[in-house]
């Protein structure tokens, strides 16, 4: 019996973001398709959250084009949205209102009608574990208790891709243990694309890894393929440039060009010699 091809569920092709002269990231193109979950890695300031927002319609590509569930997400978005579930490092959260306020404020936001938003608050809440914290003001909840919350809102309208940016980040261990356990078990009927740069995180629950590094795609594979050497934090260091920043990396290649060219190097001397023949 043939087996039908995966529908493609993320669909990125040449993006790139400029700020005036200022790189942000370029040309970076991957498919990921129904039920896989991806961890999307690289070092701080590689260009993850400009293509996370980029992905999720809250910035526009300079080049390049985003569809999600194949919908373009800059020529719909209000479609695409509806597929789409999105959780930023720092969630949409108010701190005046209790859990089932924020859930019923979003679902009235959505669309959702009143029983649907009903069922679909009841289902979240026991997806994240929040029944214990509902009435208590957001902003009273701790670190752990509110990424539930942001994560309940990015699941109130059961989308079908789920997109996350450093969601355990600031997250003690056993809050980063019951995260872990609720981004695996979503994973059984979405598809996932998870920024990180914790290398356990990929370990404990993706099976593909994008790694972006100063702007540009430099790894697309198995998580298996990462590890070189036996270690992925030996991938990570030789995928970053061995630690090296990008302007340390660009001073580095001038330093290195200025020596070439200096008083009494070979390449020098050949350039005399070439102009005296001349």
């Amino acid at each position: 019996m043939s087996v039908l091809p995966s529908k493609t569920m993320i669909d990125a092709r040449g993006l790139s973001k400029y700020y005036g002269s200022f790189v942000a990231i370029e040309d970076i193109s991957f498919a990921i398709p129904e039920g896989q979950i991806v961890a999307f890695m690289g070092p701080n300031g590689a260009g993850k959250s400009t293509t996370m927002r980029i992905l999720t319609g809250y910035s526009a590509p300079s080049k390049g084009t985003v569809s999600i569930a194949g919908i373009d997400i800059h020529k719909d978005r209000l479609s695409a949205a509806r597929r789409l579930g999105y959780l930023p490092e720092n969630g949409p959260l108010y701190d005046d209102m209790t859990p089932q306020e924020l859930l019923s404020f979003f679902a009235a936001a959505r669309g959702l009608d009143e029983n649907t938003a009903k069922a679909r608050i009841h289902t979240v809440v026991e997806q994240c574990s929040l029944l214990e914290v509902l009435d208590k003001p957001t902003g009273k909840l701790s670190k752990g208790f509110r990424q539930r919350v942001g994560l309940a809102q990015a699941l109130l309208h059961d989308p079908d891709v789920l997109i996350m940016d450093e969601p355990t980040s600031g997250l003690d261990p056993n809050q980063i243990r019951d995260f872990r356990k609720n981004i695996s078990e979503l994973g059984k009927t979405k598809t996932i694309l998870l920024s990180t740069h914790i290398l356990q995180e990929v370990d404990a629950v993706a099976e593909r890894v994008i790694f972006v590094h100063a702007g540009h795609l430099v790894f697309d594979g198995k998580v298996d393929d990462l590890r070189r050497k036996g270690s992925l934090e030996e991938s990570f260091y030789e995928l970053t440039d061995h630690g090296r920043s990008v302007a340390a990396k660009a001073e580095a290649e001038a330093a290195e060009a200025h020596a070439d060219y200096a008083p009494g190097s070979d390449e020098a001397d050949d350039d005399s010699r070439e102009g005296a023949a001349s």
